[in-house]
């Protein structure tokens, strides 16, 4: 029996358990769209596909599967562009499925054909940040590569992959045996771990060591690994430092939890993990920031401090460090050997009530330290006022997404997250414009919890129309637009270096500037509510979660910088010898 493509590409994803795709139309996918008319599969249609991709990356994370982005040809391709290699730099699996120009019009330059330099050619636009671009040369081969797609997704470091499809292959008849064949192929594949030598050779060189400190990053959280963790640490009473990515590990008020790591990171913590004498790394790429430009008087010491990597793609070790034990596994899989292997090694664990007290005392000399900003009636509002009102509202499960400046360097090192997962940002790419239509994917992925967007005026000001998709499909998240009149942090950094803020800063007539993003959200049909005063901001948030409506709260800030004790070497760059950082503006 034979069928339309593009139905059975739809009854293929319904199969796979797909029930949301992300995207926009265009005349290369409407044939997919469809199909999609009276299926399960629910279509969140986006007036950006840079809103879509993101939106599909929160999704992912928040929902912890793969998701599908539907994307039109040429510039739809080229706007989902930062979103998808966004998701690529954070490990975040996704199936882009793409219509291209039809194929018998190859080398004829059809309408919105990439093909300045080879005929056909918008699949090589993604090949630098995707797994795997694969154009569909053949409707037969269609299913084939489709179920590679998936599984190339999700397998190994997960990630985005292409599949570029000409538009008249959707519109063909196939063999509906083709993509039944793909039924039969596993769709679970059995992840690596380490063995009983290895473990006992990590667990007995951590518990020799005088001043040991594991140092998680986002692969504990894509790895679903957070409670072994959390047993692993305990039962022998390691330290946890992390890094942005890996932020929500483990609860922030676990006894064990240092906290966030380099430029932004505090000195005790860089201290404890700068002193260590071995690191034990596990699912981090110890990037950049996280590390003070890698270098050895600020956040880590190797191979002065011996490195233990465990990570589940071998290009990462060793990539920043010299390692003295590496593996590749999986972190669940790896870190229930070790827990068997050191409650074998050391049947009643390891306590040491004196680091435990080192780690709670510094909390507490850290709080005290926020305690007058926290608590500020200024206006516009000091944003540690704006983090603390939050939290306080925020149930423990409530999931935030962040973008760039403020709203995710302050909440990496000041807002306690308590569920694994829960909080959602862009780390690799540090993609502005991340943060809010992220928002929407997570809330359509997890319903039933609370979804708040941390976000800046700069990072909600590159897509507001993601708020139509909001009032359309009735998403309730609700967006704190941090709104200091800026991109911040730049500003910031250009003020400190060069003494000017020349395209940094918003202002009309020499006096800052903004729009009502409140009346521009009721433009959309969406709540919207400007706060004029600090002690209006926490009821607005109560109010706006009771309300179960998209809302936004467009709250003026203060342009303060993020305090930090590590270093990052552009600073160095800008200038030399200065050891001067950001500034107020």
């Amino acid at each position: 029996m034979k069928a339309l493509v593009s139905h059975q590409l739809v009854r293929f994803l319904e199969a796979r358990g797909v029930e949301h795709i992300f995207g926009l139309c265009g005349h290369t996918n409407i044939a997919v769209l469809t199909a999609l008319e009276g299926s399960k599969i629910k279509f969140v249609n986006t007036r950006h596909e840079q809103v879509a991709a993101h939106a599909a990356d929160g999704y992912a994370r928040a929902r912890r599967t793969t998701s599908v982005v539907l994307s039109h040809l040429g510039p739809g391709l080229t706007n989902a562009a930062t979103g998808v290699a966004n998701a690529a730099l954070d490990s975040i699996p996704m199936v882009v499925i793409a219509g291209d120009v039809p194929s018998h019009y190859y080398g004829k330059h059809p309408h919105q054909e990439v093909n300045l330099h080879a005929d056909a050619a918008q699949w090589e636009i993604y090949k630098p940040f995707v797994k795997r671009a694969w154009r569909v040369e053949r409707p037969d081969l269609f299913p084939e590569i489709l179920a590679k797609a998936f599984q190339l997704a999700e397998t190994g470091r997960p990630g985005p992959v292409l599949v570029s499809v000409p538009m008249d292959i959707f519109s063909m008849e196939i063999d509906t045996d083709l993509f039944e064949q793909r039924r039969v192929h596993t769709r679970h594949v059995e992840k690596p771990t380490i063995d009983e030598q290895t473990a006992e050779k990590i667990v007995l060189a951590l518990a020799d060591a005088k001043a040991p400190v594991i140092y998680a990053g986002g692969g504990v959280l894509l790895a679903q690994a957070s409670k072994e963790l959390g047993e692993f640490a305990d039962f022998l009473s390691i330290p946890v430092a992390h890094s942005l990515m890996g932020k929500g590990a483990l609860p922030d008020d676990h006894p064990m939890v240092l906290g966030m790591t380099g430029f932004w990171g505090t000195k005790f913590i860089n201290d404890s993990t700068r002193n260590a004498d071995v690191v034990f790394g596990m699912g981090t790429s110890f990037k950049e920031a996280d590390c003070s430009s890698w270098e050895k008087d600020y956040t880590f010491d190797i191979p002065a401090s011996r490195l233990i990597q465990i990570d589940i793609d071998p290009d990462e070790i060793g990539r920043n460090y010299p390692v003295e034990i590496g593996a590749v596994a999986d972190l669940k899989a790896a870190l229930t050997v070790l827990n068997r292997v050191a409650r074998r090694l050391y049947p009643t664990g390891r306590g040491d009530d004196a680091l435990r007290q080192s780690i709670q005392d510094y909390r507490t000399t850290f709080r005290a330290g926020n305690a007058a900003a926290e608590a500020s009636d200024q206006f516009p509002m000091r944003p540690e006022r704006i983090l603390a009102d939050v939290r306080a509202v925020l149930p423990r499960d409530a999931i935030i997404t962040t973008d760039v400046g403020w709203n995710k360097n302050g909440v990496g090192q000041q807002f306690p997250i308590y569920e694994p997962g829960s909080i959602l940002t862009p780390g690799g790419f540090a993609t502005m414009g991340f943060g809010a239509p992220a928002a929407l994917g997570a809330k359509i992925a997890c319903p039933e919890r609370v979804v708040i967007s941390l976000v800046g005026d700069g990072g909600f000001g590159q897509n507001p129309a993601l708020l139509a998709t909001a009032f359309e499909e009735g998403v309730p998240v609700v967006w704190v637009i941090m709104n200091n009149h800026a991109f911040g942090t730049i500003a910031g950094l250009q003020k400190a270096h060069f003494g000017t803020t020349l395209g940094t800063i918003f202002e009309k007539d020499g006096k800052p500037y903004s729009p009502d993003y409140a009346a521009v959200a009721r433009a959309y049909g969406v709540d919207g509510v400007r706060i004029n005063a600090a002690d209006e901001f926490k009821p607005a948030l109560e109010a706006a979660i009771a309300s179960g409506r998209p809302t936004v709260l467009d709250v003026i800030m203060e342009n303060a910088p993020v305090p930090t004790n590590g270093h990052w070497n552009i600073m160095d760059i800008y200038s030399p010898g200065k050891k001067v950082h950001h500034v107020a503006t």
